[in-house]
């Protein structure tokens, strides 16, 4: 727990070391290929210093094996291989030679092009990428100094060698915003273009929508009727869920959640959804949306817009006056959303005590209380994670960064989202086990038990920070992590202590196998609410309808369930890495112009070659180099959380609040660099 973002320490450590334009040329192997030896397949994870490590259990990086930059042998980061046990001395780690790739995981690359002698190459922007790609000599005359570039691995075999690539897209000149987004999109695998022949199937739903409707009246309830309203943020397009509230006779409420019916429009492995299984999600930059489905469906044949009648999936929850779920219906409906609601104009309704819809609006944040109080005494963890916005000028120039607030109009569409998700998951596993034989599919959303080793390090971390996380062993419970964060509230500590608790959990994914949902403490939970973004919601929506109408699944579609569930979980990763990096480069850019200037900010890790600041603004994080501490030499002490002067015993802790100087940023790597000014008094308690 030394490093509250080791991701961004290890690419500042790698900035300190030249970059090898190609290839290093393999060392001879220790021991070499000696038969008999022990074989693993794994998963390859590579550092930004160039270290890897073999991941064999998913589920526990602490169980990894070391490979030596010598010994990688071509892997690159995700790839699957099979490695070779080298001999292992006491005391060491154990390591392991690849000696086959079995799969890459990415044969695609974003990087910037470089001239060597006569030849081009492509840095690549991930530093993971350890070896520039040679482009192939029918696209070099493509290549442009200082231009970025998409391309395709074509051969890499030996460690020899440069590897070799064909440009696949000249993307645009680096440092440019639409350049930048797009490499960023690009790098992980998303586009924002559709292929010819999904806009073609886009367009032909939407010539078809007037017969797609009536042939739905058949098969549809009319719920037309029901005062019915969305709550989204202010600059959302597409809408994938509606609330509609009525009382009815004797005190009991009626509340229904109506989810946009997209299965009715995409049929399983027609063009239009053989794209959405390959992009899996919607991505959200930070001034655009990358979406799943052609703008065509989700923003407006299957978006749930005001005043327009539309096909939904619906969910009717009834509640006795005591506010206890008595009866649920799940059926397809046709809805009419009388109201699109802001959440800020949803807030101020319900702040101010009138408005639009205001006896609906208080009814669901009401209910909404009760079952959120319901989940935390059930063990669910709080998890309350700060986002930052942009806000950009005519040039798309970032001039401000903002906070995104979390109000309780947040809070009760978020728990009428989760109340559906859980019903639906309870509906399908009730369903199959009654009616079939043999249980029918469904693609759970689960979250495993946090790793005990893992649990076992946050709480010494915590400890020397003045806190306490009681635990068995390692083995904790939601509450014991809630009481946690409701100690470190409002205190320096808090974003680091939060941070540091979320990376120990164990990742939340998608499965066929029912393993129950940890952070919720759901036994049943999947992913309902937003088949617009997220493929699996729309596999979900699938699967609810054949069960509603007593049907399995066929034992055939098992595989392709399962191999789009991995998928899916892959690209939500993937997405999430695209929107974290369009972050981190408009943080950069936001203080590109402010070198010189003074910034508050907080320790937020140390490592042994200085400290890293997060600015408390725009939460962008630095470097202060350890060669720059001038005043003294400084040491890290044994539990890894300060550094301190051996003549003066001046100490930085972290989460210490200091005064820093910016004096240096790198548009092209990310970074930035402090100088440090003063230690400003904090709200921490003192460090044991």
């Amino acid at each position: 727990m030394r490093h509250a973002r080791k991701k961004q320490k290890e690419r500042e450590a790698a900035r300190t070391k030249p970059r090898h334009r190609t290839a290093r040329p393999r060392t001879q192997r220790s021991g070499g290929a000696k038969k008999g030896r022990a074989r693993l397949i794994g998963r390859v994870k590579v550092t930004l210093r160039g270290r890897g490590f073999l991941i064999v259990d998913e589920a526990r990086d602490a169980d990894s094996i070391e490979i030596p930059r010598e010994c990688l042998n071509t892997a690159l980061p995700g790839d699957t291989v099979e490695a070779m046990l080298l001999p292992h001395k006491r005391n060491e780690p154990r390591r392991a030679e690849v000696v086959r790739i079995l799969e890459r995981a990415k044969t695609r690359f974003v990087g910037t092009f470089v001239r060597h002698g006569d030849r081009w190459y492509v840095d690549p922007d991930d530093p993971r990428v350890y070896a520039d790609i040679l482009i192939e000599t029918p696209d070099q005359k493509r290549a442009r100094e200082g231009y970025k570039a998409l391309v395709a691995l074509t051969v890499w075999d030996d460690p020899k060698k440069a590897p070799l690539g064909r440009v696949v897209e000249v993307i645009g000149k680096e440092g440019e915003h639409e350049t930048e987004m797009r490499a960023v999109a690009l790098a992980q695998g998303f586009d924002y273009t559709f292929p010819p022949e999904v806009a073609r199937a886009a367009d032909a739903l939407r010539a078809a929508r007037a017969r797609i409707f009536r042939a739905a009246r058949a098969t549809h309830r009319d719920l037309r009727a029901l005062p019915t309203f969305t709550i989204d943020p202010e600059d959302a397009k597409d809408f994938d869920d509606a609330l509609s509230v009525r009382p009815l006779e004797g005190g009991a409420i009626e509340v229904g959640v109506h989810i946009a019916d997209v299965s009715t429009y995409v049929k399983k492995d027609d063009a239009i959804d053989k794209e959405a299984q390959e992009r899996a999600t919607s991505v959200y930059l930070v001034d655009r949306t990358i979406p799943m489905l052609p703008e065509v469906l989700s923003n407006d044949l299957c978006s749930l817009n005001p005043g327009e009648e539309k096909l939904a999936f619906s969910v009717l929850f009834t509640f006795t006056p005591d506010h206890t779920l008595s009866d649920t219906w799940f059926g397809k409906s046709i809805i009419t959303s009388d109201k699109r609601f802001s959440y800020e104009e949803a807030q101020q309704v319900l702040d101010r005590g009138k408005g639009p819809f205001f006896q609906e609006l208080t009814i669901a944040r009401d209910i909404a209380r009760t079952l959120r109080a319901a989940r935390f005494r059930a063990g669910a963890i709080s998890f309350e994670t700060e986002e930052i916005k942009f806000k950009l000028d005519a040039d798309m120039k970032p001039v401000d960064v903002l906070r995104k607030a979390r109000q309780e109009t947040n809070l009760l569409i978020e728990d009428w989202m989760l109340l559906a998700n859980r019903a639906v998951a309870e509906r399908i596993s009730a369903e199959c086990k009654q009616r079939h034989p043999e249980p029918c599919v469904c693609v759970y959303r689960v979250h495993p038990e946090p790793d005990p080793e893992k649990i076992m390090e946050l709480a010494h971390f915590v400890e020397a920070l003045g806190f306490h996380l009681p635990h068995d062993k390692g083995v904790v419970r939601g509450e014991d992590l809630n009481a946690l964060f409701r100690q470190v509230e409002g205190t320096d500590a808090q974003d680091l202590v939060e941070t540091a608790a979320i990376r120990s959990m164990a990742k939340a994914f998608y499965s066929l196998k029912n393993i129950g949902h940890f952070g919720l403490a759901f036994s049943h939970y999947l992913h309902f609410t937003s088949p617009i973004r997220r493929y699996p919601d729309l596999m979900v929506h699938r699967i609810l309808t054949r069960v509603l109408a007593g049907k399995g699944t066929p034992s055939r579609e098992y595989r392709w369930h399962e191999r789009l569930a991995q998928h899916a979980t892959e690209k939500e990763v993937a997405a999430m890495e695209a929107e974290r990096d369009s972050v981190r480069y408009k943080q950069i850019e936001y203080l590109r112009g402010k070198v010189g200037q003074v910034f508050e900010g907080k320790i937020s890790g140390i490592t042994d070659w200085g400290i890293f600041v997060e600015e408390l603004h725009s939460k962008a994080e630095g470097l202060v180099r350890l060669r720059d501490l001038t005043d003294d030499y400084y040491y890290i002490d044994k539990k890894g959380l300060r550094l301190v002067g051996q003549r003066t015993r001046k100490t930085l802790s972290l989460c210490d609040r200091v005064r820093v100087k910016l004096t240096a940023v790198d548009m092209e790597h990310k970074t930035l660099e402090w100088k440090l000014l003063t230690v400003l008094p904090h709200a921490t308690p003192p460090t044991r």
